[in-house]
This record gives structure tokens, sequence and C-alpha cells, in this order.
């Protein structure tokens, strides 16, 4: 094309495209936090387009005027090399006016990412520390402290179910993860066509289900096979087995290829390969991350109690809800103990592993 190497016109096409995202986002914050949030103190929701008194310029939408003036940076950026994108990049100069300017951009990027987190979240140290506040955080922690040992019995077999939920979920889910993360792997899935469709048919699984918080899946089960335990452990599991993918795949990513190389020119076929290759190299940080998982588990198996997936988040909600701190103080007394012998003895293990 014209003499261009089409490396070169993907490079400046993706520089384009990061230096437009950020005008666009700069321009867009400028407007809707800094000057109307901040300076003017009249909120624009964060719809589409907006309503139509937000408008910049009339007959106009503010996100088609985002996009043009974002466009507009982006072409700035591409013509005198003061580019956000060129920085991230590692190209240019630090003694340049062009880096200069690039990086003021960035501090300003980051500044009204946290003024905007500021207005979104809408934090209120104010309300926080205000009298009638701080009485009623006082009442709650003051009955916390005071735990209703009668209950202790419960909470204790609730945590055992809390324990063993996390470990079942994470024994399930080992297999399926081994398996799939040899199928997602890069440098053992390019060589043919069905191999990477198979590689990225995977990966997108995997990174959907990932992006789904075990919460989510565990409100899916439970409508599924009701209320009790095990959705919650099928809720940790989907998680799990997508989570342990991913690790285990970027630690064969990792590989040192040369026992791969000798043992292929033996003549041994891809299996032989994989197994005698592959799997020395990563058994041992296969086994790290399992433990690790199975920590993390007990963390989150807390947690998706509180929508009915069992263990003793699902005592504990009970007895949130009803006010009942007293009884609330012994289960959080229970979770953290349980916690912290867990984080203790997968650390030693981990350790022993390395």
């Amino acid at each position: 094309m014209c003499g261009i190497p089409m490396s070169s016109i993907k490079a400046r096409a993706a520089q384009f495209a990061i230096d437009w995202l950020a005008g666009t986002y700069l321009v867009a914050m400028l407007h809707r936090i800094l000057w109307a949030e901040v300076i003017m103190g009249v909120p624009i929701p964060f719809a589409w387009g907006g309503p139509e008194s937000a408008s910049l310029i009339e007959g106009v939408p503010d996100w088609l005027l985002y996009l043009t003036v974002g466009s507009v940076i982006a072409a700035f950026a591409s013509v005198t090399k003061a580019s956000l994108a060129l920085v991230v990049q590692g190209k240019l100069p630090h003694s340049s006016w062009q880096r200069t300017v690039a990086l003021h951009q960035g501090a300003l990027l980051v500044s009204l990412t946290f003024i905007t987190g500021w207005v979104v979240t809408k934090i209120s140290l104010v309300d926080m520390f205000s009298g009638e506040r701080l009485q009623a955080a006082g009442r709650i922690f003051s009955s916390m402290l005071q735990p209703e040992c009668s209950i202790l019995p419960q909470a204790l077999n609730a945590i055992v179910e809390t324990v063993y939920l996390a470990f079942m979920a994470t024994v399930l889910a080992v297999p399926a993860s081994f398996v799939l993360s040899f199928l997602s792997a890069r440098n053992l899935m390019k060589s043919k066509f069905w191999t990477r469709a198979v590689y990225l048919s995977l990966r997108t699984l995997t990174n959907f289900t990932r992006s789904i918080e075990p919460l989510v899946w565990a409100v899916i089960f439970t409508v599924w096979v009701k209320v009790g335990p095990f959705p919650g452990m099928l809720a940790l599991m989907v998680h799990t087995i997508s989570s342990l993918t991913k690790q285990y795949s970027e630690q064969i990513e990792d590989i040192d290829p040369g026992p791969l190389e000798a043992i292929a020119s033996t003549g041994a076929r891809q299996l032989q390969i994989v197994w005698f290759g592959v799997v020395p190299q990563v058994f041992i940080p296969f086994l790290s991350f399992t433990i690790y998982r199975w920590d993390i588990n007990v963390r989150m198996a807390t947690v998706i109690g509180l929508v009915g997936g069992g263990g003793i988040g699902t005592m504990l909600n009970q007895y949130q809800m009803l006010a009942q701190w007293h009884e609330v103080g012994l289960i959080v007394l229970v979770i953290a103990g349980v916690v912290w012998v867990m984080d203790y003895v997968s650390a030693r293990i981990r350790e022993a592993l390395v």
C-alpha cells in the first residue's frame, strides 16, 4: 500500500486508536465531571447522549462532540508525535517536548479518573464522620465485640461445611482445568488452523465465565438446584475452572521450549511431547496455584452463602438481616480464625513446594 509496510500501518492505527480513546475520555470527563458536577454542581447522568439540557452545542449530542474532539486530539498527537501511546511504548526520547506534553495528558487523565471515581461512588466524609453515623457504628461494633457464644456449635458446623464446599469445588475443578490449560496455551496450539480455533474459543469461553463473579453463578445455580451448599459448590467450581485454566495455561506458555524440541527430535508423538516435556516443568507451579485457589475459595464461600449458597455465609446473612450483632460478631470471629489458619497453612505448603 503505497510502499508502506503493513506492520507500520497497523502500528499507526493502534497508536491513533489509543490516542483517540484517551482524548475522548479526557473531553468527556472534563465536561461531565470537572465542569458540570464539580464546578457547576449540575450532575449529568452517564447515559448515551444525556439529557438535551446537558448538551454543549444545541442539537448536537454530547457523545458525538466527545468523539469528534477525541479524533482531533488523536490527529494532533499523530502529526506532532506528542502521543500517549508512544510514551507507553517507550518510543519517545526522554528530553523531547512531545513526551512532556503526552505525560501531562496522562497525568490529567489519572487525576480526572480519581475525581470521577470520587464523584461516581458518592464519597462523603462529612456523612461518615457525623455524630449520628459514628454513634450507629459504635453501637454495631460494641455489639460485635461481645459475641454470643451460645451459637458457637452451629457456627462451627457451618464453617466446616464452608471449608468442604471450597475443597470440593477446587478438587472437581482441577482435572478440567488441567486438560483445558493445554488446549488454551498459545505455544502448544499455534501449529494448525483448527488448533488455533480451539485456542481462541477456549480463551473466549474462560474469559467470559471468569468475568462473571461466583456470587452471580451462585444465584443462577440456586434457581437451578435449589438453595444449599450444592449450588454454592457449583458456582465456585465454574469460576475455579476458568481461573485455574488461565493460570495453568500462562505457566505452560512460559516453559523452556528446549526439552520439547529434544523430545520431538526423537520422533515422539505430540501427546508424548506434552507429557514428558511440559508436565514436569509445570507440575510444581500447578500444585501451588491449586492450593492458593483453595485458599481463595474458602474466602469466596463465605460470600456466596449470602445468596443461598450454603455454608457460614447463609448463617451470617440470617443474623445480619435480623440485626443480631452479637451473633454476627461470633460468626465473624469464626470466619476470621479459619481464614487465618487456612492462609497460614497454604502459605507454608506453597513455600515447601517452591
